[in-house]
């Protein structure tokens, strides 16, 4: 009753899908016990089930955590491997396997995008972590900060942010991400009665840059402007198709917290006051390429109402692209205001999608819709993101579209009745296609290229199987070729077959 229920609500408030929207899923890793637990084999089932279940429900990119606490979830020479893979910090995982890698590879082949999530400050989550004899804390103690019984790197240090961009670099040169992903841990969450003892860099530093002693908001905050500009710009240097994003925390700031009364309505820890981050500058400089804010409250919670916090995040973020990140349990958990019955997932979706300036949404955890939460999955599955989508195209990087495929056929093979095309271009190219687009139409069906309900396949691959019954039933299939910034060629290449 309540998918019916649900349905009837979409219909009726939201436009039920797009054709081209970011639907993200974040997994994390930290904290995840059920890894260390795992050998290889299971390890990689597990991940193979994981991203099966994500691509049924349409998810197209995966924002997969491989840099929790300064350690690594990857091959590295800089940091140890993470604690969270095998139980201890530095102990390698057997069979040479590389996490990263191999989820590169998976997502790729089912034609989502894979963004490598990275936490720049953290190094110990809990006072209890054991760090790795060979971790960088051990042989340079004063570049660190403890706080909250944890330990951070010192963003006031330039060594650090120069050590940071270093890992960033070595993951970009060496893995083919789409993206690199930071969440909202920049300066830690305050705690009550704690002070976080950044004296020593203020003292060196501050006066340097410009700020006196009463200025070490303003300090903080230009320590981390720098990291985020210098992160840009390390990835500009090594692969500048892949993007830089941000999730930060859902409020900005308050608006009795501004002066000019810009800040939104709502009553809550703030990115630009008490985390220093100053996410919407980011956006304006161009050093970011797409922002996540994680509006995880339900429309109708006073202290930061959904509704309130989306709206005020549409009309502000300028020069990069804006994505919802949506708490799964607080939507599927809570009534829909106006209709008690349902969930507030429809009118959550309606809110977004009637919003121009929002090109899409991540859940917050994926976890969730692998098991299926309040059944999460099967109102995407059935409803909201009911057909595929293609991603937004990053138009600000390159906004030419690649080159249409060449030599459209189909024949009979061993393996059966195949849709063949040739590749128009360089693949190492980004800006040629890196994958493809199968759209079909029934006889006398009119071509509508942006209905997602004609996409049958997004593919890597230079074919297509195709759904060969008795030959008695006309088709015309379309493929069209994306590059790397998801530009997608202008008309496609068509095949009549009978199927």
């Amino acid at each position: 009753m309540l998918i019916i229920a649900i349905t009837i609500a979409v219909t009726s408030v939201a436009q039920i899908d797009k054709k081209r929207e970011f639907r993200g899923a974040w997994i994390h890793v930290i904290n995840q016990s059920q890894y260390a637990g795992m050998n290889v084999s299971q390890m990689r089932k597990y991940f193979t089930k994981m991203l099966d279940n994500l691509n049924e429900n349409n998810v197209n990119a995966v924002i997969f955590q491989v840099r929790p606490a300064a350690d690594a979830f990857y091959r590295s020479k800089l940091e140890p491997w993470s604690r969270y893979l095998t139980g201890v910090q530095g102990k390698a995982p057997d069979e040479g396997f590389d996490p990263l890698d191999f989820m590169v590879t998976e997502c790729h082949k089912r034609g989502m995008e894979i963004h490598a999530w990275m936490n720049p400050y953290r190094v110990t989550a809990s006072k209890n972590d054991v760090l790795s004899d060979k971790h960088l804390y051990h042989s340079d103690k004063d570049r660190f900060v403890h706080y909250d019984n944890r330990i951070f790197f010192d963003p006031g240090l330039p060594q650090n942010r120069k050590f940071i961009c270093a890992v960033v670099k070595d993951i970009v040169t060496r893995y083919d991400i789409d993206a690199v992903h930071f969440d909202d841990y920049f300066y830690p969450y305050p705690v009550a009665g704690e002070r976080f003892d950044d004296d020593f860099s203020f003292e060196v530093y501050a006066s340097r840059q410009g700020f006196t002693s009463n200025r070490r908001a303003d300090w903080r905050r230009n320590n981390v402007n720098l990291l985020i500009e210098q992160v840009h710009n390390t990835i500009v240097a090594t692969k500048p198709w892949v993007r830089f994003g941000i999730s930060p925390f859902g409020i900005y700031r308050n608006k009795r917290s501004t002066a000019d009364g810009s800040g939104s309505e709502t009553n809550g820890l703030q990115n630009y006051d008490d985390l220093y981050a100053d996410v919407i500058l980011w956006a304006q400089k161009g050093w970011i390429d797409y922002l996540v804010p994680q509006i995880y409250w339900e429309i109708g919670y006073k202290p930061a109402d959904y509704e309130t916090l989306v709206k005020w995040w549409s009309k502000h973020v300028k020069n990069a692209e804006l994505y919802i990140g949506q708490d799964i349990a607080r939507t599927v958990k809570k009534p829909d205001p106006q209709n008690p019955a349902i969930n507030q997932l429809p009118r959550k979706m309606a809110l977004e999608r009637n919003l121009h300036e929002i090109g899409g949404h991540c859940w917050w955890p994926g976890y969730e819709i692998l098991n299926n939460m309040a059944g999460v999955a099967d109102s995407l599955k059935n409803n909201c993101q009911r057909y595929p989508s293609l991603i937004p195209p990053y138009s600000r990087l390159h906004d030419r579209k690649p080159k249409e495929v060449k030599a459209l056929r189909a024949e009979w093979t061993a393996e059966g009745y195949l849709l063949y095309w040739e590749q128009n271009g360089d693949t190492n190219n980004p800006e040629s296609a890196q994958y493809y687009v199968v759209y079909r139409f029934a006889k006398k069906q009119k071509r509508n290229l942006n209905n997602p309900a004609n996409i049958v396949a997004k593919t890597r691959d230079t074919y297509y199987k195709l759904p060969y019954e008795n030959g008695a039933q006309k088709y015309k299939y379309v493929v069209t070729a994306v590059d790397r910034f998801h530009n997608e060629s202008k008309r496609g290449k068509s095949k009549n077959v009978k199927l």
